[in-house]
């Protein structure tokens, strides 16, 4: 079996690179995962028996930059036409301890594919777009089935974050539930993720309620005593009612966030924090779309109508959200002076705001005056 796509092509100076040296080149990973599944490739990573010193020499003597970027665990990343390429020397695990593993550079594909956390991951290619299957992950692929490589239990407690990606790989490649295997190792080991930094599992968070649709993993992720570790006291129906509402919507996943808690330890950015509040907060108080929308833009008050809808299990009403925003509201401070000044002028100019937002938008400012 061969993959196709112009990738391929471009990478050919690389390929060439380490080809010239006597060594091999093997894409692997996502980029031959999705090319198979007819799914949009970004990330090129490959494969070699080269060195990371010797890659970097091969790079120079061949007019191309190279970047260390993770030397010490193989990997070095080489420029070719503007394109990122990240190489890693075939690797096996020496020592894991949960979080981060000791490897040892090995001449073995096998070995390299057996230190994998999914079989779907653990296919490569060759230059020409050959497909290698080391350990048979191809059937599982074709069948949508995200299976641990070897024994679940071992693959989770070399990296407990293996658990997460689990359930966010099978949001996004699975096909029917989660494999029984992989879900009970999971359930078993759940603890784990609290040894993991919160940045790690916010970034994997992140990635899965960003799927098409999280709903069915997220409710996995309950029903096995997973989610708990990750969000406290989060409910997961909603979420599902908030898929179904966004219909053609791009998926957000600090959208998504806002319906299954208020807050979450997750280390995200201080732009993620404060939109998240804002909408969580917003979408549980009961102040009206329109009046948010002219306060605060359009994109925040559908958003906290459609969080809204979910946390209610009902559509929201998002018409006039657009005009709301639009709008300008007709009496400034200077209509009310002389006569007023200080706090009382503030006082009455937000008065006459929530009456004119009241009115639909429709009051004049003699109306409002008056």
């Amino acid at each position: 079996m061969k993959i196709k796509g112009d990738w391929l092509a471009l990478a050919e100076p690389v390929c060439t690179m380490l080809a010239a040296g006597g060594h091999r080149a093997l894409f692997v990973g996502g980029c031959v995962r999705n090319a198979l599944l007819g799914a949009p490739v970004s990330d090129l990573d490959l494969a070699t028996d080269a060195r990371p010193e010797r890659m970097m020499e091969l790079a120079r003597a061949a007019g191309l930059r190279a970047i260390p970027t993770g030397i010490d665990h193989g990997t070095v990343t080489v420029l070719s036409d503007g394109h990122p390429y990240e190489i890693t020397t075939f690797r096996r695990d020496v020592d894991t301890d949960g979080r981060h593993a000791t490897v040892a550079f090995t001449d073995s594909v096998a070995e390299d594919a057996a230190r994998r956390d999914f079989t779907m991951n653990a296919l490569y290619a060759e230059a020409d777009g050959t497909v290698l299957d080391p350990l048979g992950g191809l059937p599982d692929l074709m069948a949508r089935h995200v299976r641990f490589v070897g024994e679940p239990a071992a693959r989770i407690t070399e990296d407990y974050l293996r658990i997460l990606r689990f359930f966010r790989f099978h949001a996004i490649y699975g096909d029917g539930g989660p494999d029984a295997e992989g879900l009970a190792a999971c359930a078993e080991h759940a603890d784990g993720i609290d040894t993991l930094s919160r940045e790690r599992v916010g970034a994997e968070m992140k990635k899965l309620l960003a799927a098409r649709d999280p709903a069915p993993a997220i409710a996995s992720m309950v029903a096995v005593g997973v989610l708990h570790h990750v969000l406290p006291g989060a409910d997961p129906k909603p979420l599902a009612v908030l898929v179904h509402l966004e219909g053609d919507l791009p998926p957000d996943p600090i959208r998504r966030l806002a319906v299954l808690t208020t807050e979450a330890d997750l280390r995200l950015s201080r732009a993620e924090t404060a939109r998240l509040t804002r909408l969580a907060t917003a979408a549980r108080e009961g102040e009206d779309l329109r009046a948010l929308a002219f306060r605060h833009g359009a994109d925040l008050a559908r958003n906290v109508g459609l969080v809204r809808g979910a946390l209610i299990g009902a559509a929201p009403d998002l018409s006039g959200i657009e005009e709301a925003a639009a709008a300008t509201f007709p009496v400034t401070a200077r209509d009310l002076m002389p006569a007023l000044s200080g706090p009382a002028l503030g006082d009455r100019l937000r008065e006459l705001e929530s009456r004119w937002i009241a009115s639909g938008f429709r009051l004049t400012k003699d109306q409002l005056l008056g």
